[in-house]
């Protein structure tokens, strides 16, 4: 199966040198890719170790995964605000070193024998919040470490590596908790975290950011000019309701897919990592596509018919059941064929989603959009583990994987289905009647 290089190791048709070549564009994609390693290996290291460890039920999942996901919601808008007239090199760096040093603190925990929920707790919040500067950084900087005409190249292969990252890491640390131990576990995600601060902390480039004025806007002026600027421009708009859908109601899903998989099916840590890993080569196959199929089939057909598929095929995993000699495979079948689709829709949307934006607005935009979709996982969790509680599991996943389904719908229903096959210009599908202005350099 072709690499995630592979989709951007060629110059493309606009004579653009490969992104490959660029020492700069590589150490942002190491770093990106180890620092994703390590943030998605911890949101599934943390809640293995209350589970399979501690003896967590369904409530006190769900309050830890939501503890996890609530600074999304609390910062998320504030975080594209100030990253809008920040170097994202230095962001980038302060979080991964923050995020390393929580973990480092949550392992020594453990060695000491204090690494109950509270630690735990404690430990997937300062994580979280050091996450969300981390991600709306790295979707900014790629607009200013790329030119305009290589930005699908560029996801393509930033996207590619978050998504393997995001089963590579539980992979990992599922084997972790089960074979060694969870202080072990914890600090192997320190580790990648100390990795990543290395790779991204050697970026040379200066980056092309907005001028401060002597008396810059007050941070709620700069939330309000991004949130308005999503709201008054279609396309935007309705990525944003997508996003909102999907992740309300996968992070539900997720709270009960980590019960189901070792107390329904019976599977042990290790296997519920591997069996979760293969969204990894799906995810891969994914980024390969998405470097293709747009430009050939259009954008809105693209986005609407991997949404359908990725999501749907969720709704199979209630249908399991025990031996594992049966549903391990079958649940790398779901998970490739998610990882594959579901990362098709995200390097085309990011994609999108850049085209349309301008410069100074890019981190305000990813924060705003990041704010409506994953703001809301808090509440998928806590959902999903109240739902667990009184409806069971098997039940409990036919709903939310049913919920899953509402953002291909909303995004079959709005003019994102209608897109072709080059990328929309910026204010493409932009009422004008808002008046919010196109750029705020």
């Amino acid at each position: 199966m072709p690499s995630v290089s592979s989709s951007v190791s060629d110059s493309d048709r606009s004579g653009s040198p490969s992104l490959w070549r660029d020492g700069d564009f590589r150490r942002l994609w190491v770093g990106q890719t180890v620092s994703q390693l390590a943030e998605h290996g911890s949101l599934v290291v943390l809640p293995l170790i209350a589970v399979l460890t501690l003896d967590a039920d369904a409530d006190q999942l769900g309050v830890l995964r939501a503890t996890g996901q609530v600074p999304i919601l609390l910062l998320s808008l504030f975080v594209g605000a100030w990253v809008d007239r920040w170097r994202t090199r230095t962001v980038m760096v302060l979080a991964d070193l923050g995020r390393a040093l929580a973990l480092g603190a949550a392992a020594v925990a453990g060695i000491l024998g204090g690494l109950g929920l509270p630690a735990l707790l404690l430990a997937a919040f300062a994580v979280g919040a050091l996450s969300v500067f981390f991600d709306v950084a790295y979707q900014a900087s790629l607009v200013r470490l790329v030119k305009r005409d290589q930005l699908v190249q560029g996801n393509s292969a930033l996207e590619g590596s978050r998504s393997a990252a995001q089963i590579g890491g539980p992979a990992l640390g599922g084997a972790l908790v089960s074979l060694l131990s969870a202080p072990v576990a914890a600090a192997s995600s320190a580790l990648f975290f100390a990795l990543s601060f290395l790779s991204i902390r050697r970026i040379r480039r200066r980056e092309s950011i907005p001028e401060r004025s002597e008396r810059p806007p007050r941070v709620w002026r700069r939330i309000r000019e991004g949130l308005r600027f999503v709201v008054g421009h279609t396309l935007l708009r309705t990525v944003g309701l997508a996003s909102a859908a999907f992740q309300f109601s996968f992070a539900a899903m997720m709270t009960v897919y980590l019960l189901f998989l070792p107390r329904e099916l019976h599977l042990s840590g290790t296997a519920v990592g591997l069996a979760l890993a293969a969204t990894g080569p799906g995810a891969l196959l994914g980024s390969v596509l998405a470097a293709r199929f747009p430009n050939r089939f259009g954008y809105g057909a693209v986005l609407v018919s991997a949404a359908a598929l990725g999501d749907g095929v969720l709704l199979c995993v209630p249908l399991l059941h025990s031996p594992s000699a049966v549903t391990i495979p079958a649940l790398v079948a779901v998970n490739f064929v998610f990882g594959a689709f579901g990362q098709l829709v995200n390097v085309t949307v990011m994609a999108v989603r850049q085209a349309v934006t301008p410069d100074g607005m890019q981190g305000r935009v990813a924060a705003t959009i990041t704010f409506a979709g994953m703001g809301l996982t808090p509440f998928g969790s806590l959902l999903g583990g109240l739902l667990a509680g009184e409806w069971g599991l098997r039940t409990s996943l036919v709903v939310a994987a049913g919920g899953m389904m509402l953002s291909p719908v909303l995004m079959a229903l709005s003019p994102l289905a209608r897109l072709g096959r080059a990328l929309p210009e910026i204010g493409h599908a932009r009422p004008a009647v808002l008046g919010c202005p196109i750029n705020d350099g």
